[in-house]
């Protein structure tokens, strides 16, 4: 096992059990749809793909093709659907021959995709992208069924379903969500008139799984809740997820600081009286974010103690006053837990006025992961 001053180090056992805990609130024949896009939220895109793949889910949802061949490249079998879709004729030549399945919103690249299938005289699985209420990409719902038609007449592409996205799932007011589903209901409905088999229609992310079971359709794409995060801070899951990714670091020095003391850069914070501080070995340069200056916390021999000034690049500071019989070299605790205390990406997210994705995205990002099974 390698060691390291700062670790991220990742429970796969966690991510099996989350994933136990998605095929909990579906259907026994709805698929599942392991999105595993950046780095698999930076967790780390091949460990977490083999796992998943380990664990039954259907495919794998990437977001560029490179993310989808280096899956190939290290032995993935399993679908994978490129999310954000393909641009050129050469990625639609890497799609035909790595079985990969592309998302298709335009039909430009549809055209492309054809032509490369045909050329190797192999048929393409492409799920269409039809845009409910997301605004980003996709074509609009109603205007989804002249899109499909032209589609439908690429004899080289096989539909195997259409795809959509939820806005707004983790909100309390439903009524946007409701319209989204019923939008895409009225797509895959039109679709199948037109003679569309339509199999793998998929709509629901992490909250819609959770919130909305009428959003689960054939498959769903289970992201966040995975990796044992939350849509937003606020949102309330109907069954517990464990952590997947936990972040620690060293102390390196404690300083003993008298009455009105400034720490750190900028001078954004004094001490009022007099206090210990433990300077501690990681900064934003290790996916910290600044935004946690004074505001963020940290455990220290298992209590919850407040970071206290400018965050670093490399250090920060925390507010240790009280205990007694911290050292150098103890640990300090970022995101994971520390006898009775946790901290969560949800917590980190909440201080930081962010989402979990961007907590476990900036530090799993190009700092060497510890795998534990």
């Amino acid at each position: 096992m390698f060691h390291c001053q700062n670790n991220v180090r990742i429970d796969l056992s966690s991510l099996a059990f989350n994933l136990g805990q998605v095929k909990s609130l579906i259907s026994p024949d709805t698929k599942i749809m392991g999105i595993v896009k950046s780095d698999a939220y930076g967790h780390g895109l091949v460990k977490v793909s083999r796992v998943l793949e380990k664990n039954g889910v259907y495919s794998l949802g990437t977001a560029f093709i490179h993310e989808a061949m280096e899956l190939r490249k290290n032995g993935i079998r399993v679908p994978v659907i490129i999310l954000c879709g393909i641009r050129s004729a050469e990625d639609a030549g890497a799609v035909v021959e790595n079985n990969l399945t592309p998302v298709v919103f335009d039909t430009g690249t549809a055209a492309l995709l054809a032509r490369a299938a045909e050329k190797s005289s192999k048929k393409i699985n492409v799920h269409l992208k039809i845009d409910t209420g997301m605004g980003r990409l996709g074509v609009l719902h109603n205007k989804a069924v002249p899109f499909m038609k032209e589609i439908m007449d690429l004899p080289w592409l096989n539909i195997e379903g259409l795809t959509s996205h939820l806005s707004s799932a983790d909100e309390k007011d439903s009524g946007f969500t409701d319209a989204q589903i019923s939008y895409f209901r009225k797509a895959v409905e039109a679709g199948r008139a037109l003679g569309m088999d339509l199999r793998l229609n998929n709509l629901a992310n992490s909250a819609g799984i959770m919130a909305y079971k009428g959003s689960h359709f054939d498959m769903v794409r289970p992201g966040i809740m995975i990796y044992g995060g939350l849509p937003s801070p606020g949102f309330r899951p109907p069954l517990p997820l464990k952590p997947v990714m936990d972040f620690r670091g060293r102390v390196i020095q404690i300083r003993e600081m008298p009455d009105n003391t400034p720490v750190s850069y900028g001078r954004r914070y004094y001490t009022t009286g007099a206090k210990k501080i433990a300077v501690i070995s990681a900064g934003y340069g290790d996916g910290i974010p600044r935004g946690l200056s004074n505001r963020g916390k940290a455990i220290i021999r298992g209590a919850k103690v407040n970071i206290v000034g400018t965050i670093c690049m490399n250090m920060l500071l925390a507010d240790i006053t009280g205990i007694n019989d911290a050292v150098p070299g103890d640990e300090a605790v970022f995101l994971g837990s520390q006898g009775k205390e946790v901290i969560t990406g949800d917590d980190m997210a909440g201080w930081n006025n962010t989402i979990s994705y961007e907590i476990f995205l900036s530090i799993g990002k190009g700092i060497i992961k510890e795998y534990k099974r």
